[in-house]
Parts: structure tokens; C-alpha cells; sequence
């Protein structure tokens, strides 16, 4: 009977590695989506088709959408990383009692 064979598991990223891994790219996508969204739609029409009783400026309009176009591809580049993550951090064996 062989030996058991070792199997080389990555050592877990840092904090900041897994969070710049998905919030940088995040960052720059949401700033292309921004620029490419409010080149045709202009913030203030779209307050008034949406919120027209909430006094929302320009700037204002364009921050919250550059936020908003951040948490969708955020939550994207999240899942991706989820989907990535190595099978043998959740295929371990079950500890024996």
C-alpha cells in the first residue's frame, strides 16, 4: 500500500490582497461604465424621470451613479473570486474523533 499522497494547498492571501484583488478592477470599471453611461444619459433628466422631488445636483447625480456602476462590478469581481478559490480548501477530509 502507497503512502498517502501530500497535496500542495496555496497558503491563504492577506486582507488587503483579496480586497485590492476586487476592488481595484472594480474601481476601473466602474469608472469606464460611468464616463461611457453618463456621455448619453445626463443626470439631472434622470432625476427628474426617477426621484423628481429630491433636490440631487449634477455632481451629485454622477457620484451616485460612479458608486452604484462600483458595487455592480464589485459584486462581480467577488463572485469571480469566489467561483476561483481552490477546491481543496473545501475538499478537506473530516476530522476523526
Amino acid at each position: 500500500m502507497s503512502p498517502p499522497v501530500e497535496r500542495f494547498d496555496h497558503p491563504p492571501r492577506p486582507l488587503a490582497q483579496r480586497l485590492g484583488a476586487i476592488l481595484w478592477p472594480s474601481f476601473f470599471a466602474a469608472g469606464v461604465a460611468t464616463m461611457v453611461f453618463f456621455a448619453v444619459v445626463d443626470p439631472l433628466t434622470l432625476r427628474d424621470m426617477t426621484f423628481p422631488d429630491i433636490d440631487i445636483s449634477r455632481g451629485l447625480g454622477y457620484t451616485i451613479g460612479f458608486f452604484m456602476f462600483w458595487a455592480c462590478t464589485a459584486a462581480s469581481s467577488l463572485f469571480t473570486w469566489i467561483l476561483l478559490r481552490p477546491a481543496s480548501r473545501f475538499n478537506k477530509p473530516l476530522a476523526k474523533d
